[in-house]
């Protein structure tokens, strides 16, 4: 029950997170600039973008043999949603000062997000299942493969007009000490396996 409930709630707080981080203005993550240019080009929604983006990647995982769970399903299903609702609720920032904050608090409520989705240990987003995957079929550090994703991503994104800034430094920079604090205190501990019982022997 514990990792349903965490599950969904991490996913919606992560939709919403990635809207203060675009109501910013200062920047947002790769994969937003990418989704951000793909809106700028065609007028489509960005948690629409979200959610097809997710899905497009989903079916790569195909050639790579991974598994998805019902949290890489729900991911894709939920964090466009809620990063509409997110834009809806959330007006954008102009001013230096708001920018920072609605920025920070999206980056803190991020790593919440992030800690929560993932330590309830339902299946990885499909973003980490190809990082993963790539990693296992070539055997290229984990860092290389998410390096050149994201850059990759970010390069083309930053053509098609995403918004590229501060804001991306800060989060490269910052989101991965940020997880590695959240992500051991949401993670769900695993239950210890049942005792085996063992029948005396009469002597």
């Amino acid at each position: 029950m514990r990792r349903g409930v965490q599950l969904i709630v991490g996913l919606v707080a992560y939709g919403i997170a990635i809207a203060l981080l675009v109501r910013g203005g200062i920047g947002v993550p790769p994969w937003d600039v990418f989704a951000q240019g793909i809106t700028r080009q065609t007028g489509i929604p960005f948690g629409l973008v979200v959610n097809v983006v997710g899905a497009l990647v989903l079916l790569l995982w195909i050639p790579l043999r991974q598994r998805p769970g019902v949290g890489t399903v729900l991911n894709v299903l939920l964090i466009g949603p809620s990063a509409e609702l997110g834009l809806w609720l959330v007006p954008q920032q102009t001013v230096p000062w708001q920018q920072a904050v609605v920025f920070a608090g999206g980056l803190a409520l991020l790593a919440l997000a992030t800690g929560a989705y993932i330590g309830a240990r339902l299946g990885p987003g499909p973003r980490d299942g190809l990082m993963t995957g790539i990693h296992a079929r070539t055997g290229w550090p984990i860092w290389v493969v998410r390096t050149g994703i994201e850059v990759t991503v970010l390069a083309v994104g930053f053509v098609l007009g995403g918004q590229l800034g501060v804001g991306t430094l800060a989060f490269a920079l910052l989101i991965g000490p940020m997880v590695n604090v959240t992500l051991p205190l949401l993670r769900v501990p695993e239950r210890p396996a049942a005792p085996i019982a063992v029948k005396e022997v009469p002597a």
